[in-house]
Formats: C-alpha cells, structure tokens, sequence
C-alpha cells in the first residue's frame, strides 16, 4: 500500500488505516522514540499517540510526504514525553545534550513573530543541508534528528567517532554562519 492509499483510509475513516500504518511506519515511528526516550515502553506509548495523532489530523490536514508527516509527530511526541520524564525525574540527556548543541546556532522562538521566524528558520536549515556534503548531511540529521548518539552514528556508518564529531562540529559551526548570513 502506498502513502496515497494510506492517506485516502484515514480521509475515509477507517480503522484499517491505523493497521496499515503500524504494518508500514511501525518500526520507523519506534526508532525515532527510541533514540529520544531509551525506552521500550515509553516509545511503544508514544508510537501508539502518533497513531492517535495521525487519525486526529488526517482529516483536515492532507500531508504531502507521510512519512515525514508521522515523523514529525512521533519525534514531537517524544521530545514532549522526555522533558515531562525528566523534569519529573530532575535528570540530564541526551535530548538536552543535543539541543543545547544547536542552542549557539538557532534562536529562540516565544511569540507569534518568533513562529513566523521558527518556520522561515526551518527552510533555511533546509536549504543549508542540501548544499552539505550528503556525508555532513545524514551524519548532522541522525544526530539531530533521530537523536542517534555520536558512537551510534560511528558504527552505522562505518567511521570513527572522532570523524562523526569533527563533522558535527563543523557544520554546526558552517550552520552558524549560513544563519546569520541569511536570517539575522
């Protein structure tokens, strides 16, 4: 089944759709909440409140690339999930580890100029990983995207941890420069 047909199930209601998707973005939906969360229960119970939220918002919305869509979602799920977690739990980790390395790059968002700002901010974080080298580009979106852990990142690529951190630290700092160039 392709996203179209699984996008017409929720637009028609029905329950297969849920199915369909566990069957599809089950296994995707689960690494994105593991790599945030490091939990088993925790990113099956926000795995489940993505499919929630995709029946929630399909209708009105009519997402153009699900699986970003569900991503999306589940990674906002998560993040929502960890800081309740650990502010609860008064603890550090990884997500915070992870946003506090992009806190010197990207701004603050609080109001509605700063949504405004948020969404022009994103395309721009965009376009400046298009123009990466793809090796900078998948390293910087597992970091910071799918909040893989630097040895993780190693591994799956085949690299050395110390070439996956200088190339973070690089495009953080290429980054940087891009943004303030094209939005300050």
């Amino acid at each position: 089944m392709n996203d179209t047909e699984l996008i017409d199930l929720y637009l028609a209601r029905s329950e297969s759709a849920i199915n369909e998707t566990e069957k599809q973005y089950g296994s995707y939906c689960r690494a994105i909440a593991m790599g945030i969360l490091h939990n088993k229960e925790d990113a099956d119970e926000c795995v489940n409140d993505t499919f929630l939220g995709v029946w929630n918002l399909i209708p009105p919305q009519r997402p153009q690339t699900f699986s970003a869509f569900i991503g999306r979602i589940t990674r906002n799920i998560s993040l929502d999930r960890y800081r309740k977690l650990t502010s609860q739990k008064r603890g550090g980790g990884e997500p915070s580890l992870l946003l506090g390395e992009l806190e010197s790059c990207i701004p603050s968002a609080r109001n509605v100029e700063g949504e405004v700002d948020s969404r022009f901010l994103a395309r721009a974080i965009e376009s400046f990983l298009l123009s990466c080298k793809k090796e900078d580009r998948v390293f910087f979106v597992n970091r910071y995207w799918y909040a893989d852990s630097v040895p993780e990142i190693a591994k799956r690529f085949g690299v050395g941890e110390s070439k996956v951190k200088m190339s973070l630290h690089r495009t953080r700092k290429k980054l940087r420069t891009y943004l303030e160039r094209e939005v300050l």
